[in-house]
């Protein structure tokens, strides 16, 4: 429900935390119907707080806030469900999601097919084994809402479909091309694994490694050269990198 400066029981997740003057808490979240934004949680960072438990990153909320200006004040908290019981790799991957939130989706742009992805992607986390092609989905969905949903079976400069035995370019601000002009970041492509980005196919096989290093391309160019610490928290871990 919602009144003039006023949300209430919205589904949410923490992205991000962080302390905000003595015994408060700034809070990235991630929201069904308002996308990411900013609350302070007063008093959620004092020693008696019950808040400041559940307003942790995996954990399904329902929150209330309340103000018109860019910094709400969060005024309800309650957990909807168990937490997400990420651990090790899992967890780092979990991570790497919700930095991709917080650096590339723009504020307060409501966006549900991201959320649910976002959700079925933190439940695939602890249930599989094979975290990849999850992450791959993800982002996947993600580029899409972000206007990058390319054409990854079609060529751009030739307007020639891609095929299976072909090898192709990629430049992250135009799409697939055959050509290789000033903007091209990957060169020698496979067709086979741009057909397999195309169909949404992530499985184990030998397109994985260049469907991975087309995504990284493409996230890095939005990220306009910022690194993303979950990548480190996976090197540092012994893990290879996202």
């Amino acid at each position: 429900m919602s009144r003039a400066g006023q949300t209430g029981e919205q589904p949410a997740y923490v992205i991000h935390r962080r302390p905000y003057r003595e015994t408060s808490l700034l809070v990235d979240i991630f929201s069904l119907d308002h996308g990411r934004l900013t609350v302070i949680a007063r008093g959620a960072n004092g020693p008696r707080s019950k808040s400041k438990a559940l307003l942790q990153p995996f954990t399904p909320l329902l929150l209330d806030w309340q103000g018109r200006s860019e910094l709400r004040t969060l005024t309800r908290t309650e957990s909807a469900a168990s937490p997400f019981p990420l651990r090790g790799p899992a967890l780092y991957s979990g991570f790497y999601l919700n930095e991709l939130i917080q650096r590339l989706l723009p504020q307060e742009e409501p966006n549900p097919e991201v959320f649910g992805t976002y959700i079925q992607a933190l439940g695939n986390l602890v249930a599989s084994d094979d975290l990849e092609q999850h992450l791959r989905q993800f982002e996947r969905v993600l580029l899409m809402a972000l206007g990058y949903g390319f054409q990854w079976d079609w060529c751009v400069d030739t307007q020639e479909p891609v095929v299976a035995e072909g090898h192709y370019n990629f430049d992250p601000a135009a799409g697939v091309c055959r050509n290789r002009g000033s903007q091209v970041r990957l060169s020698d492509i496979p067709g086979g694994a741009l057909l397999a980005l195309a169909r949404e196919d992530f499985s184990p096989g030998p397109w994985r490694k260049p469907i991975k290093r087309i995504m990284r391309v493409t996230i890095d160019h939005l990220l306009q050269g910022r690194p993303l610490r979950s990548r480190e928290l996976f090197l540092a871990g012994g893990t290879p990198g996202l």
